[in-house]
């Protein structure tokens, strides 16, 4: 169902030291969040894309108002919608009289003429435009600010894409409900409205809770003004649900499960999990499943994903995980034995352990590149085929790409499941936090070599070793590049302002937004860091200590 366009006008005013916003309760007869509280809103009617609002409107055209909404054309009619549904739902008009004041309405015989209008518009009987070219008024567009753009999750009977806007309520003009959509009305802190919904007293939709998030930071309604007008990018945000053991639940842009749940669940229905669970079966596609090994922890997220990939009678492994007998028997049960190769992307000890158990059980192929001669690196892990750069293998019906990407580990392998665009990263990608990188094995210029590699390829998602499904996967590669980058800079500019230091007496400054209790693994990429600027002849070393 597509959803259909509309438009919120949230009203601030300041109350005391603290803002306030405006808000309305819904009948519990209503189709949409009947008995919610929501700000002013609804959906675009004809009327608001009248020609004659082009000599009605302060402040923005046409033109400047699809530009920010990011449409060809008609985005004016949103902001006469957010102005008009306010007025008739709330009775709080945003418009310029003739003399080009900010219409008062506390005078009573206004009052009631105003009343009276509202009264036909909501009847049907009037139009806005008709009532503005009555009443010589202009729409007070100027005062409104683009805010946010919302988008109904699928799986919804009623879906709107509905665009919020933020004005300060106008002053001498007394808000109140219609009395048929709306029952109620309340002035309220965001913060307060937000403890009312976790008490239960006061219900929100899942857009609100999250506007009213956002509303709470701000100090003052100038700063929530000047926030709305600044030059920023607004992307739409389309919830989506997923289930778990919580029950139900609303995902948005930057839960881990989000591109996930739109990949396996594009209805939302809602099968789709917010929650790895060691064991669970994950059916990524009709030729791909993920079982998460039971080793959760600091270095492994929710624990280590194991790959199935077929969908007939014979199976492939990537990365069969730790050697933990519970995790290889749920992977023979759930490929009743049918294993035929085994992958592995590296083979440090959380990654590629379970090979020889699988082999041992199945006599599966073992592919990959053999260890490097460290400790952690699993010993165990002798492939039958050395896989190199550019290889291309078919294994239980799937064709994959081989693409070496060292950095992380020197034999770290990704592999692209090419009719899915579907990269399977292993550590060199993964979500939730950047990887290690640890010397000798580990090497930040290799590293980041390994990152642009990756920047040509045509990829839908990142498949990583620990983590949900990653999209928007040029975006990703670009933010762990400028991450790096950043870090680098950090370094150099420490060493530049100690003369001289050890890795102990650059971490705090150069890992100060990380958390103490991490320093100890972060140090082992600072090194990598600073072998990297060695290498570059961007720095010295003389024993323990470091020079710029």
């Amino acid at each position: 169902m597509l959803p259909r366009p509309a438009a919120t006008l949230i009203l601030a005013r300041e109350q005391g030291e603290q803002v306030e916003v405006f808000m309305l309760r819904r009948t519990q007869r209503a189709e949409f969040a009947g008995g919610a509280y929501v700000f002013p809103g609804g959906a675009l009617d004809d009327s608001d894309q009248a020609p004659q609002w082009v000599d009605r409107c302060v402040g923005i055209d046409d033109a400047e108002a699809s530009r920010l909404l990011k449409l060809e054309r008609g985005g004016l009619a949103y902001w006469v919608a957010a102005v008009r549904e306010c007025f008739e739902e709330a009775g709080l008009l945003l418009a310029y009289d003739a003399r080009g004041n900010l219409i008062a309405l506390d005078q009573p015989g206004i009052a009631r003429d105003f009343a009276g209008l509202r009264e036909q518009l909501i009847a049907g009987t009037l139009s806005f435009a008709e009532m503005c070219a009555a009443r010589d008024l202009r729409l007070a567009l100027d005062r409104l600010a683009y805010f946010s753009h919302w988008i109904t999750a699928q799986g919804n009977p009623r879906r709107f894409d509905t665009r919020f806007f933020v004005a300060v309520a106008p002053p001498l003009q007394i808000p109140s409900h219609d009395k048929t959509e709306t029952v109620a009305n309340v002035w309220v802190r965001p913060a307060g409205a937000l403890e009312r919904h976790r008490r239960g007293d006061l219900s929100l939709m899942f857009p609100t809770i999250k506007t009213l998030e956002a509303l709470a930071r701000f100090a003052d309604t100038a700063a929530v003004m000047d926030h709305a007008r600044s030059p920023r990018v607004t992307l739409p945000i389309t919830p989506r649900w997923a289930s778990g053991r919580d029950g139900p639940r609303l995902l948005v842009p930057g839960d881990y499960a989000y591109a996930e749940a739109g990949k396996i669940d594009p209805q939302g229905v809602g099968h789709a999990s917010y929650e790895i669970l060691p064991g669970v079966v994950t059916r990524l596609s009709d030729q791909v499943r993920r079982i998460t090994a039971p080793n959760p922890g600091f270095m492994t997220g929710p624990g280590t994903n194991s790959y199935l990939l077929g969908a007939g009678d014979e199976f492939a492994v990537i990365d069969p995980g730790p050697a933990d007998d519970e995790h290889v028997r749920i992977l023979l049960e759930e490929t009743k034995g049918r294993i035929r190769w085994i992958l592995a992307t590296h083979t440090h000890r959380d990654h590629s352990p379970a090979a020889a158990l699988l082999k041992r059980e199945t006599g599966a192929q073992m592919l990959g590149m053999p260890p490097p001669p460290q400790e952690r690196q699993d010993q165990s892990f002798r492939p039958d085929r050395v896989l190199a750069d550019g290889d291309r293998i078919e294994v239980a019906g799937c064709a994959l790409r081989v693409i070496h990407t060292p950095g992380h580990a020197s034999n770290q392998l990704c592999y692209l499941l090419e009719n899915e665009k579907l990269l399977f990263t292993g550590d060199h990608i993964m979500q939730g936090s950047t990887v290690v990188i640890d010397p000798p094995d580990g090497d930040m210029i290799a590293y980041m070599a390994s990152l642009r590699l990756l920047q040509p390829e045509d990829l839908a998602h990142f498949a990583p070793g620990h983590g949900f499904l990653i999209d928007k996967t040029q975006e990703m590669i670009e933010r762990l590049l400028i991450h790096r980058t950043d870090r680098e800079n950090k370094v150099y500019a420490a060493l530049r302002s100690l003369g001289s230091a050890s890795v102990d007496e650059l971490l705090p400054s150069v890992y100060d937004d990380v958390p103490e209790r991490l320093h100890r693994v972060a140090s082992r990429s600072l090194l990598a860091h600073l072998i990297k600027l060695h290498a570059e002849q961007r720095a010295t070393r003389t024993g323990e200590r470091w020079s710029a």
